[in-house]
């Protein structure tokens, strides 16, 4: 199977998680409305489905490397179908909140088992080449989600926009069944019982090159994170933009970060992922070192939106490179090491972002200075990342010889 056909089937997989989380957020009004509360109460129903989608992978990528991609992949999609039909049916935000959580299972299932399918398949180089074109086509759900739950608002009402989801689902088990799983070379399935799952958690934390790139993934997102829960404030109350304004500059961010995926594919052929990874990173933190020294000195908007949309464009490099490392050891539990990678990103990185609500609303220089310190705490775990990776490499060469 070529890179771009398996890219493209799990890249459709992978955006099922943006156009569950961002496609109805145009429907919050009328959902409120709708259930007569608050505007904001709506959002427990994002952070439901947010919080179990990073919590269950830590059940499905095990469950993964015990019965196999396809079973735990056809199921998620499946508990997110029924899921999404229930939510569509819901008459409260209680229950509309429950049938979310449940939806998160289907959607963790999803998402943890892309990472071990493309981990099942390639490796080293080759991976970060494929997680490249995976997130290229996974670009366009967050960019198009919400436009999406516009239009489907347009024909219908809230319920239509969970109703068309649950279709997207069903579509994607029949696409996945007939034309990914037949086609994709077989793996030994693993024999480890379900009831040693804490051992093969331990045998992943234990592995501190692993948890070095999980580490440096949990701190790039939260910069990410951190800016994406305060970008309104940042761009319509702070610097008075309107909602126009405030789409384009938000739409910057997912074109740098494309374009410097596309650049990246190449620079493999040339450089070690590892290698372009410290250098991103690097260059990350440097961007957010200009653009706190440029909100203290009270610089020019131009500035401040110019040096946001740089250093979030570099998750378009960071990302691939970063997940094709840290699951490159685990060629028998790329399940386990996806799911502690994707439960750590969304857990750690959500805590940092609640948490800096508390301290974000009413200054920038908080906001930009929290996303500097996530950024130098990655980029002081990348400094070492080539040293680790050649000596864990030399490890196991020692120990197969």
């Amino acid at each position: 199977m070529s890179h771009f056909y398996l890219a493209l089937l799990l890249g459709m997989t992978v955006a099922l998680g943006p156009l569950a989380l961002d496609a109805y957020l145009p429907a919050f009004p009328d959902i409120a409305d709708g259930f007569g509360i608050h505007h904001s109460d709506v959002g427990l129903t994002l952070s439901a489905y947010v919080a179990t989608l990073g919590m269950a992978q830590l059940v499905g990528g095990p469950l993964s490397d015990r019965y196999g991609r396809r079973m735990i992949l056809l199921g998620g999609l499946a508990i997110f179908a029924g899921a999404a039909v229930m939510v569509a049916q819901a008459g409260s935000l209680m229950e509309m909140s429950v049938w979310r959580v449940i939806q998160g299972v289907g959607g963790a299932f999803c998402a943890v088992s892309v990472p071990a399918i493309v981990r099942d398949q390639v490796s080293g180089q080759d991976a970060a080449r494929l997680f490249g074109l995976i997130g290229l086509i996974m670009f366009i759900a967050p960019a198009a989600a919400p436009s999406l739950g516009a239009l489907m608002l347009a024909l219908g009402d809230w319920h239509f926009i969970f109703v068309v989801l649950a279709g997207y689902a069903v579509f994607l088990a029949m696409v996945l069944q007939l034309a990914l799983f037949p086609k994709l070379k077989p793996r030994p399935r693993a024999t480890t019982p379900v009831s040693t799952l804490v051992t093969n958690y331990l045998l992943v934390l234990r592995h501190k090159t692993t948890m070095r790139f999980i580490g440096i993934q949990v701190l790039c997102f939260s910069a990410m994170l951190l800016f994406i829960t305060h970008s309104s404030f940042i761009y319509q109350e702070w610097f008075g933009l309107s909602n126009s304004s405030f789409s384009i500059l938000f739409a910057a961010n997912i074109a740098l970060m494309a374009t410097l995926n596309l650049i990246n594919r190449p620079l493999l052929r040339h450089f070690h992922s590892v290698v372009l990874l410290r250098f991103q990173v690097l260059l990350q933190s440097l961007a957010l070192v200009g653009l706190v020294t440029v909100v203290a000195l009270d610089g020019p908007f131009w500035a401040v939106a110019g040096l946001i949309i740089t250093s979030i464009g570099f998750q378009g490099g960071i990302v691939p490179n970063n997940m094709a490392n840290a699951l490159d050891f685990f060629p028998h539990m790329g399940g386990t090491a996806a799911a502690l990678l994707g439960a750590s990103q969304f857990t750690l990185a959500g805590g940092i972002s609640a948490l800096s609500s508390t301290f974000g609303g009413e200054s920038l220089l908080p906001i930009v200075a929290s996303m500097l310190a996530c950024s130098v705490g990655a980029a002081l775990l990348a400094l070492g990342a080539p040293r680790a990776v050649q000596r864990e490499k030399a490890r196991l060469a020692s120990k197969r010889g």
